[in-house]
């Protein structure tokens, strides 16, 4: 069910969308009959302007800033004990590469946000989470973890979570270790609304830290792949939260986009 609904989201994604809709358009645009061929020509249409609505820049813009907006960066210094949990995101395992080398640009960022967060305090510790993706050995957590050694952590303030696959499994993870203490969320400043609903629907009590923040204006007239990139994530974001809306979380089974 899991990577059944991973697939299925892909399908509302821009690019997977503009692909399907091409090939559709491909399928039927010989057809004899005219209303395969209307359609056909609909999908071409159609295609054509998500391409070019989700590569322009104020369009990718409004989709971004307003799930960007909606946390201030955390500055607050933090008193007593404190937990710092930062989310998990993507890596590559290719020999020779240390393990900040191995981080995906956005995990960095976080990574980077979370060791920010923990300077802000006195003996804090670092929760770094995410399973191996199933297509490498060592979990995405391990990676993140040697990462943040090699950037200066005490090995002994740092605690993995090496089996949550999404959100929901690492707000279960935390809640268990933690319960209702307070605690320093870091993750993209995209992804932190879904991630604070979850986690405040556990009864938690999250203080965010948003980092990786995409959103920026540019020429209206200029198209490229980093605004189409920005409006993807943005509209991954908003079907997670629709979905999220709908299903509630389940406990232990990892229902989320």
């Amino acid at each position: 069910m899991f990577w059944l609904k991973k697939v299925l989201s892909q399908l509302v994604m821009p690019i997977p969308l503009t692909v399907l809709l091409l090939l559709v358009a491909a399928l039927l645009w010989r057809s004899q009959r005219q209303l395969l061929l209307k359609f056909g020509k609909a999908s071409l249409s159609l295609a054509i302007a998500v391409l070019l609505l989700c590569s322009q820049s104020q369009v990718s813009y409004w989709l971004t800033d307003s799930l960007e907006s909606r946390y201030s960066p955390n500055n607050q210094l933090k008193t007593g004990s404190c937990v710092v949990m930062v989310l998990g995101s993507g890596n590559l395992e290719k020999p020779g590469l240390t393990a900040v080398q191995q981080l995906s640009a956005t995990a960095l960022a976080r990574l980077s946000e979370g060791i920010r967060q923990l300077s802000l305090g006195q003996g804090c510790t670092l929760v770094v989470s995410g399973y191996s993706g199933g297509q490498q050995p060592t979990p995405h957590a391990s990676i993140m973890a040697n990462a943040a050694v090699e950037l200066g952590v005490n090995p002994a303030n740092i605690i993995k979570f090496d089996q949550p696959k999404d959100t929901i499994e690492e707000a279960y993870a935390l809640q268990q270790l933690i319960g209702q203490q307070p605690f320093t969320l870091v993750t993209s400043a995209t992804h932190m609304p879904r991630a604070m609903s979850i986690f405040t629907q556990l009864g938690m009590q999250p203080q965010p830290a948003p980092t990786n923040f995409i959103a920026h204006k540019g020429f209206w007239w200029r198209l490229d792949a980093e605004q189409l990139h920005a409006s993807q994530r943005s509209i991954h974001e908003y079907v997670g939260m629709i979905w999220l809306n709908i299903k509630g979380l389940k406990q232990h089974t990892g229902e989320t986009i």
